[in-house]
């Protein structure tokens, strides 16, 4: 009798882009997440390797009250800002995932990272988009061309864990983790199934090992890291990458972080010769003419566990064509539709035939309510073409009523805003200070139209 010949059927899944759930078959909603149309057809492959451990052995138990006996400390980066979004310098075994536009100095600042790291300990750079030589280039570059750090140029995790693990670095890092691929599954690199394994296998080393990885990603162009959303649960830290079109300074945000603040922010300039900290931030968010203009205020933020000084501008023209347009760069725009409308109510400022446009310098974008009380008298001013004096400041929540809520930190606010050379502020009278500050005078109010009188 004939034999017949019988193909291996191919299985195949859907998987979620969004989240990573797997489905047996196609549909316009992700049943596990909710979002519609991520559902992408994948090839099912069966996977060799052991998932659930990665590690032979019993696991390791440990008694809560001998943790402290066995962690290691933090590894110092020498680069102030960064180590500052780390939470204080870089936790051995955690795992970093950094993301960012093409070209904005995610491998530049990487590797001065690991440059600085490797009088301390062994670093090795893994490489999927570059050359050998392509990085050695850049290492000269940018003047750590003499570092002692170990380079690789690998797609495959399997082989990557393998070489990690004879060579046993303190400091690993993969760039970029889309360019991956484990070879234990059928899919092309940068799939969702890829990203999750090679991760989960990346993850799983540090853990064992007790290596610090960073894992560069790629973004989207809505500015969200490429991939499932399960990676960044994934991974100990998630910082972004941000800047302005044409702008030098970098902004390294903090979107996730288990060893520190989370939205912790570091301020870096991109320079000839690599990237450079910056000292004083608020430096670069003040305008350099310091000269009272109309339509300006200065507002104290917080971001993360230390404040800044932006400039807030305003200006409020006539609209002839009865349909006023209110327009916010840097902050949400309802609220300054909402914050006029108190000024009108409980100031007596109409505005209904005026356009307002509202800008927070440098590219910041406000998020807290502290920055209430300075768009107001920015608007103010523009409106009345009266000048704020300088050097004044000011921040603090509006209500509906048109009271001036506290916001916290009140006091940290106010003693760098001193240290900036600023000799008033109008604060909430909450969160006036108890003891004078040295070199500043402090206005606490109450009502809009305290804060209004006062600048009068």
């Amino acid at each position: 009798m004939r034999g017949t010949l019988t193909m291996a059927r191919v299985k195949t899944v859907f998987v979620c882009s969004a989240c990573g759930g797997v489905a047996p078959k196609w549909a316009g909603q992700c049943g596990d997440c909710g979002e519609w149309n991520t559902l992408v057809e994948n090839v099912a492959g069966a996977n060799k390797r052991d998932r659930a451990g990665g590690y032979a052995g019993d696991s390791r138990v440990l008694a809560l009250a001998d943790s402290d006996a066995v962690a290691r400390p933090r590894l110092a980066t020498g680069i102030g800002e960064f180590d500052r979004v780390l939470g204080g310098g870089l936790v051995p075994g955690s795992v970093s995932l950094i993301g960012g536009d093409p070209g904005i100095g995610k491998s530049t600042l990487l590797l001065q990272v690991v440059a600085a790291l490797s009088s301390a300990t062994n670093c090795l750079y893994v490489s999927g988009e570059e050359s050998l030589e392509q990085i050695g280039m850049r290492a000269k570059r940018i003047g750590v061309a003499d570092a002692a750090i170990t380079l690789c140029a690998e797609t495959r995790v399997e082989s990557i864990v393998a070489t990690a693990t004879t060579s046993k670095p303190g400091v690993l890092v993969i760039d970029s983790v889309q360019t991956m691929y484990s070879a234990d599954l059928p899919s092309a690199p940068g799939t969702v199934a890829q990203l999750r394994e090679c991760a989960a296998q990346l993850v799983r080393f540090a853990k064992g090992s007790g290596a610090a990885i960073f894992l560069v990603g790629h973004v989207t162009k809505e500015g969200v890291i490429a991939g499932p959303r399960v990676l960044e649960h994934m991974v100990d830290t998630v910082l972004y990458f941000e800047s302005d079109a044409g702008s030098r300074y970098r902004i390294i945000r903090a979107a996730k972080n288990r060893f520190g603040a989370a939205h912790e922010i570091g301020v870096f300039a991109m320079t000839d010769t690599g990237v450079r900290a910056v000292s004083n931030p608020s430096s670069i968010f003040l305008s350099h003419d310091r000269e009272a203009a109309a339509g300006s205020c200065v507002l104290v933020t917080r971001e993360g566990s230390r404040p800044l000084l932006v400039e807030v501008q305003a200006l409020a023209c006539d609209n002839p064509s009865g349909n006023p347009r209110r327009v916010a760069v840097g902050y949400e725009q309802n609220r300054l539709a909402m914050l006029l409308a108190v000024m009108q109510r409980h100031a007596g400022v109409v505005l209904a035939g005026q356009d307002v446009f509202v800008n927070i310098v440098g590219g910041v974008r406000i998020t807290e309510t502290a920055a209430d009380l300075p768009i107001l008298l920015a608007v103010m001013s523009s409106f009345r073409d009266r000048p704020i004096p300088a050097p004044v400041l000011a921040f603090g929540e509006i209500g509906l009523a048109g009271e001036i809520r506290p916001v916290p930190y009140g006091e940290e606010r106010v003693a760098a805003a001193a240290k900036q050379g600023f000799k008033r502020a109008i604060v909430p009278l909450a969160n006036r200070p108890k003891k004078p500050v040295e070199g500043i005078e402090v206005l606490g109010v109450k009502r809009l139209l305290d804060a209004i009188d006062a600048l009068s």
